[in-house]
C-alpha cells in the first residue's frame, strides 16, 4: 500500500475581510464609550422615577442647597432651568431671590466656548435657545458669579461630574477666577467612569439621600 501523502495549503484572507477588522480601541475611546452607556442609562432612571418621588427628592435637594449657601456665604449664584428630568428648584430660587442672593442663568454662546451668565431673578422674562433652553434675552446685564450650581447626570466617587457631553461646565470651571462649583444629582447617579484630561471635579455635590 502506497503511503498517502498531504499537503498543507495556505488560504489566503480575503482582503474585504482584513480591511472590515476595526482596530482595537484606545484606553480613551473606551472612557468615552463607557461615558457613552452610562448617559444612556441614566436618563431612562430619570423617566421612570415616579413624580411624588421626584417631587420629595427635589424638596430635599433644594433644602440642602439652601443650607450650602448659608453655610458658603453665597452671595450670587448661577442656577439653572431645568431639562431632562433635572431636578426642579424653582422654590428654592425664590427663597434664595428672598434672602438677597443674585441669581443669574447661564447661556451657550458657542458651542466651543465657556458660558455666559445673565442675571436672573424668579419672574424675570426668559426666551428659548437655540437648544430650545430658557435663557434670558440678549441685551441683559452679564455677570460672574460667585458659585456654579451645577445638574449632573451622574458623578464618580472623585467628584467628577457625568454632564450630556458638551463640555460646557468644563470649559466654564477652567477659565480664571474660578467660582465655586457645587453638582446636583439624584442618587442614583453615583457611578464609576474615569475623568478625562479636560475634566474639573466639582467642590461639592448634592443629593437627596445624604
Amino acid at each position: 500500500m502506497q503511503a498517502s501523502s498531504c499537503r498543507l495549503v495556505k488560504r489566503k484572507m480575503n482582503p474585504s475581510i482584513a480591511r472590515d477588522t476595526p482596530p482595537p480601541m484606545t484606553q480613551q475611546q473606551a472612557a468615552a464609550l463607557h461615558k457613552q452607556r452610562l448617559r444612556t442609562e441614566l436618563l431612562a432612571r430619570r423617566k421612570v422615577l415616579g413624580e411624588q418621588d421626584k417631587i420629595a427628592a427635589d424638596a430635599v435637594i433644594g433644602q440642602r442647597i439652601l443650607d450650602w449657601c448659608a453655610t458658603h456665604a453665597i452671595h450670587s449664584l448661577a442656577v439653572y432651568q431645568p431639562i431632562r428630568r433635572e431636578p426642579d428648584l424653582s422654590a428654592t430660587y425664590n427663597a434664595l431671590a428672598a434672602r438677597g442672593v443674585h441669581l443669574c442663568l447661564p447661556v451657550v454662546v458657542d458651542k466651543d466656548a465657556a458660558l455666559e451668565f445673565r442675571a436672573w431673578q424668579p419672574g424675570d422674562p426668559l426666551q428659548k435657545d437655540g437648544m430650545g433652553t430658557l435663557v434670558p434675552p440678549a441685551g441683559t446685564t452679564v455677570v460672574r458669579p460667585q458659585a456654579l450650581l451645577i445638574p449632573c447626570l451622574g458623578v464618580n466617587p472623585a467628584g467628577y461630574r457625568l454632564g450630556y457631553g458638551g463640555g460646557f461646565y468644563d470649559r466654564t470651571l477652567a477659565a480664571s477666577p474660578r467660582p465655586l462649583a457645587v453638582g446636583v444629582c439624584h442618587s442614583f447617579g453615583r457611578v464609576e467612569f474615569e475623568a478625562q484630561a479636560h475634566d474639573i471635579p466639582l467642590d461639592s455635590i448634592i443629593f437627596e439621600d445624604v
